[in-house]
């Protein structure tokens, strides 16, 4: 470890399982914290029912578990009757999943500034066993006879956001993976034979291409719903003054809105792409119509499209518009080795060129489809009772539809790609 005694200095330096333990649990107790503070608000505000102390930590507990994505069992009572309903809470609000995720990503630079490659691990091991012991901990004294979590649940998935953040805090600070966890890729790499190193080259162009769009279909979905929302402003502002929730309770219902902004692009994604998403079973809401039924009293839902939509065809030019993007780059990149290969073993540059570029688009396609299936997986969910056991887009459906559509556009893009980067002809002076 860096850690260096100082003249004088009888303690002995922190080890790095230890360190790792401590700022993962300095993790878990802020974003607990960060969950805490507006659930007091709402409880002192007279928002809840129960107004005990252990009522309210276990909520809090629950929400804790809930934003690193651990379902919760729900066994309801039906008003009235003797009914049980039962579900799974899987709705995730993935903008308050940032806060582990960023405190992680601190804790990750801290822990590497203060190992040497060989001894990294000690400290990630350090940090993932505590925080999975907080998760399973947690899991076990907020479960009531409502609300059953699964202890292995509470101990596992957790994991996957903070040490997300974790791992991409400490490659930060490393600056490479070589630093990092002592392999060399690129020494690696200059081991392989040259075609294998072009077929390599090939694909990872592809590979961050097809991340390219991607990238520029969330971005592009993001300001469609900022413009939305806008547009709509009016409407959200009549359903908060429905429902007159307080300073308080305005607060914190804003601070629930602003944690699903995440799960709502992801929906526009969806929407944009032709395949849709749902608010409740039965319902559906493409570019071509809207259909929906009765709707929580969310503000944020008054900016959604209703009926027919003149401008509905426009949005599915979203997902073309990064295929375009994506070709394009992938030209400028200049790693089409494919298309080399074949030109080598083909002399009819008509059927090269074609063919090579439909293999792209299908692969750029390919990779931009996996990549917004995972999207759409991570903002859908269910709020376990009722219609709404049915919210966000289907995966699969989100895949086909943005691959089709993005593989169109990298077959424009790419074919532009050549003519947009001729460089403009100088005029000779005389």
């Amino acid at each position: 470890m860096k850690l260096i005694r100082r003249p004088g200095q009888t303690e002995l330096p922190m080890p790095l399982w230890l360190q790792g333990g401590f700022e993962f649990f300095q993790c878990a107790l802020l974003s607990a914290l960060a969950v805490v503070l507006p659930l007091v608000g709402v409880w002192f505000a007279d928002g809840f029912k129960d107004r005990t102390f252990e009522s309210l930590g276990r909520l809090a507990g629950q929400a804790w578990l809930l934003i690193h994505g651990v379902p919760l069992q729900l066994q309801l009572s039906a008003a009235g009757s003797e009914q049980t309903l039962s579900g799974t809470l899987s709705l995730v609000p993935l903008g308050l999943t940032l806060i582990p995720f960023f405190l992680s990503w601190r804790a990750g630079r801290r822990l590497a500034r203060a190992s040497y490659t060989d001894q990294l691990w000690q400290a990630l091991a350090g940090a993932l066993t505590v925080y999975a012991l907080i998760g399973a901990a947690t899991a076990y004294l907020v479960r009531t006879d409502e609300v059953e979590i699964s202890l292995l649940a509470g101990a596992l998935i957790p994991l996957l956001a903070a040490g997300a953040g974790l791992l991409v805090g400490a490659y930060r600070e490393a600056g490479s993976w070589a630093r990092l966890i002592g392999v060399d890729a690129a020494a690696w790499v200059r081991r392989t034979s040259q075609h294998s190193r072009w077929a390599g080259s090939y694909l990872w162009a592809v590979i961050r291409a097809g991340l390219l769009s991607l990238g520029a279909i969330v971005c592009l979905s993001a300001i469609l719903l900022a413009v939305t929302i806008a547009i709509r402003w009016a409407d959200i502002v009549e359903i908060y003054e429905q429902l007159s929730p307080g300073i308080v309770g305005g607060a914190v219902l804003t601070v629930v809105q602003l944690g699903l902004i995440p799960n709502f692009v992801g929906w526009t994604m969806a929407w944009s792409s032709g395949a849709g998403f749902a608010i409740g079973t039965g319902s559906s809401l493409t570019p071509m119509a809207t259909t929906v039924g009765p709707l929580p009293s969310v503000p944020v839902l008054g900016a959604l499209p209703t009926g027919e939509l003149s401008f509905g065809l426009a949005g599915l030019m979203l997902p073309v518009v990064a295929g375009v993007l994506a070709g394009w780059w992938f030209v400028r990149e200049g790693e089409n080795h494919f298309d080399e290969w074949l030109a080598i073993k083909v002399r009819a540059r008509w059927f090269t060129a074609t063919v090579s570029t439909l293999c792209l688009a299908v692969l750029i396609g390919a990779v931009a489809g996996c990549c917004a299936a995972l999207v759409a997986w991570l903002t859908n969910g269910s709020l376990g009772i009722g219609r709404l056991v049915e919210i966000g887009p289907d995966p699969w459906r989100t895949a086909l539809w943005v691959a089709a559509e993005v593989a169109a556009g990298v077959v424009i893009g790419s074919a532009a790609g050549p003519w947009l980067e001729r460089e403009p002809r100088r005029s000779r002076r005389a």
